[in-house]
């Protein structure tokens, strides 16, 4: 039986007052979109596994290899967020190197990922160009060439769309599932967006309250009666 791409076992963590606690896992190649209200501790979730965050009970397994004690570099994760988490002093090229090599200790092999990557995402010949001088999707794209050249088993996408326009994040999910696909890599991917996660993922998480309310086929799910956050969170009806 093959290992599962991510799986947390009995994962808890302590957030003021309140906490969260996550068991589940997932297959290679899937994309899982996660959803719930401002909150309810999907970023949380991503964090924990991407090792940001530190578990206080729980294991956490990537490719069936606990890596719990393990710093994020060494867990096989590529994480893109909202922000883009691009350095601004540095030049386009050297924000993807770092994703290859922090100390940007590079090879011939190395330079041409990194050149592959910006002609993948559209940006070839903007390797120079300081993340400053870029519109939001291409900033975005930047940190979707990060991921693509670091060709990790795992791609945790918390909201990396959400500051774009409908039209622009709409291109830019396609790009990701393409390079997903490319990569061969597992997603879990923040959206607040119901449409999203019909386009984008093949299964749902419904985080609320730091707990998983739900954990189902996208087939259906949004329909569902019987989960009364559920139908809180998306207001009267079944989203368009």
């Amino acid at each position: 039986m093959n290992a599962s791409a991510i799986e947390l076992r009995h994962v808890t963590h302590a957030l003021g007052n309140a906490g969260v606690a996550f068991s589940f896992s997932r297959e290679t190649g899937s994309v899982t979109a996660v959803l719930g209200p401002s909150g309810a501790g999907k970023s949380t979730l991503l964090n924990l596994i991407a090792g940001f965050l530190a578990p206080d009970q729980g294991q956490v397994f990537v490719n069936g290899r606990d890596v719990t004690a393990l710093p994020p570099a060494g867990r096989g994760v590529s994480m893109v967020f909202q922000d883009n988490n691009l350095f601004a002093h540095l030049d386009i090229r050297t924000n993807i190197a770092l994703g290859l090599d922090p100390a940007l200790r590079l090879g011939r092999a190395e330079n041409a990922v990194i050149e592959a990557a910006m002609e993948r995402v559209g940006l070839a010949g903007f390797g120079r160009r300081k993340p400053g001088t870029l519109s939001g999707g291409e900033r975005q794209r930047v940190a979707l060439a990060r991921a693509f050249a670091r060709r990790k088993p795992l791609l945790l996408l918390d909201e990396p769309f959400d500051g774009l326009g409908p039209g622009l994040a709409a291109e830019m999910l396609s790009l990701m599932l393409e390079i997903r696909a490319e990569v061969g890599a597992t997603v879990l991917m923040v959206t607040h967006e119901p449409a999203e996660a019909r386009a984008a993922a093949d299964r749902v998480l419904f985080v609320d309250r730091g707990r998983i309310a739900a954990d189902a086929p996208l087939a259906g799910f949004f329909e569902r009666s019987d989960i009364p956050a559920l139908r809180h969170y998306l207001g009267s009806g079944a989203p368009d």
